[in-house]
């Protein structure tokens, strides 16, 4: 018997039905065999950044996203872009653990849907490199117009976007199965 893997999902969108919460309801239910799939639900209630507490004296909130963070076996990132970049409250959370090892080879996926994205899902992977998590380019996903892709019922209608979707989880599970 496999033992499920335990995965935090980390939303960057601030609408609480958004397509990206969409994405990982899908994909929650397409790996629940393999994984334990815990979706982060309090970025919106994380303090603003602040470098000198950081690393000495985080506040308790932040204590609990990175340990969330250090204990999962792998991490996912789904996002809009806004502005041309991701989320402040994405980038609040990310911020807070830049001066800790929480993510330093932890698998990771990244998926950016949105209605343009490219320069969002730029800006995440490099931001997930400076935070040195372990993903390939099959474990990044940009889906560009994705209100036109998901249905009334939050399944994705668009056949490219499927196929690239349903590669998108095959390549997270083989990142984080070898990093065990």
């Amino acid at each position: 018997m496999t033992i499920k893997k335990n995965i935090l999902a980390i939303i960057g969108s601030a609408d609480n039905h958004s397509a990206n919460q969409k994405l990982m309801d899908i994909l929650a239910e397409r790996t629940k065999d393999d994984f334990n799939l815990t979706i982060y639900k309090d970025l919106k209630t994380l303090p603003h950044f602040d470098p000198e507490l950081s690393a000495h004296h985080p506040p308790k909130e932040i204590v609990a996203l990175r340990k969330e963070i250090e204990q999962a076996d792998g991490l996912l990132i789904a996002t809009p872009e806004y502005i041309f970049s991701i989320p402040s409250g994405l980038k609040n959370a990310l911020e807070w653990c830049v001066s800790t090892t929480v993510c330093s080879d932890k698998p990771t996926g990244l998926i950016t849907a949105s209605a343009n994205g490219q320069k969002g899902h730029e800006a995440l992977q490099l931001i997930m490199k400076t935070l040195m998590t372990h993903f390939t380019a099959e474990t990044t996903l940009l889906i560009p117009g994705i209100k036109g892709k998901i249905n009334e019922a939050g399944l994705i209608s668009d056949e490219p976007t499927e196929a690239a979707f349903t590669k998108f989880i095959q390549a997270f599970k083989t990142l984080v199965d070898t990093a065990s």
